[in-house]
């Protein structure tokens, strides 16, 4: 999330493809994003908002929320939206753990997509990582019954750190995830360099 200063300082926004709350201390208003309702998938650390763009110009039935804590890479995704055009896509320039801790309201997400988060490899940062018992809850709070929580790494070892966190959570079953979905930037990177790519998809039960 950005620094404390930041979060109740009127934001000009950079594009229509952003969206700032007014509160960031209260859970956002889903239907106050987007022009029309439709099923919610969040891509959490969009990153250069490759893939969001493409899913939204995939699914032009459904809303798109990418999050990035880095405004050049918001900056970025919202150019690429707003040049295709697309109205079912936002940006939130706030970190993911706490978009999905604090901002989206209870049963609203139909799906999150997470590619290739960092995997602090250091056993030392492992508190760092995005998927930890405590995101996974609040994960499981926000989606709607049947919702899905898809994964990707190039990782072996985060891979397998994220299996045993996820089987210790009673909220979701796994699942492999085998969906024909755009590649992301990074994955097309590993792809070449012949790394294997792992991936599951967590069900809310």
């Amino acid at each position: 999330m950005r620094d404390s200063d930041d979060v109740t300082r009127p934001i000009c926004r950079i594009s229509p493809i952003e969206y700032a709350p007014e509160d960031y201390f209260q859970p956002i208003r889903i239907r106050d994003m987007f022009p029309r309702e439709a099923p919610l998938e969040v891509d959490l650390g969009c990153g250069d908002g490759s893939f969001l763009v493409a899913m939204g110009q995939k699914h032009p039935d459904r809303n798109y929320l990418g999050t990035e804590r880095l405004l050049g890479r918001v900056r970025n995704t919202c150019r690429k939206a707003d040049r295709a055009r697309l109205a079912n896509v936002r940006m939130l320039l706030v970190e993911s753990g706490y978009v999905v801790t604090h901002l989206l309201p209870p049963e609203t997400t139909s799906r999150f997509y997470l590619m290739f988060p960092d995997p602090w490899p250091k056993r030392r940062h492992w508190q760092r990582r995005l998927i930890q018992p405590d995101f996974l809850r609040a994960a499981a709070v926000a989606l709607m019954e049947g919702g899905q929580l898809c994964i990707k790494t190039d990782d072996a070892d985060y891979f397998g750190y994220i299996g045993n966190v996820a089987a210790e959570c009673r909220d979701f079953a796994r699942e492999t995830w085998e969906e024909d979905v755009p590649q992301t930037d990074f994955e097309r990177h590993y792809l070449a360099q012949g790394r294997t790519i792992y991936s599951l998809c967590l069900i809310k039960r």
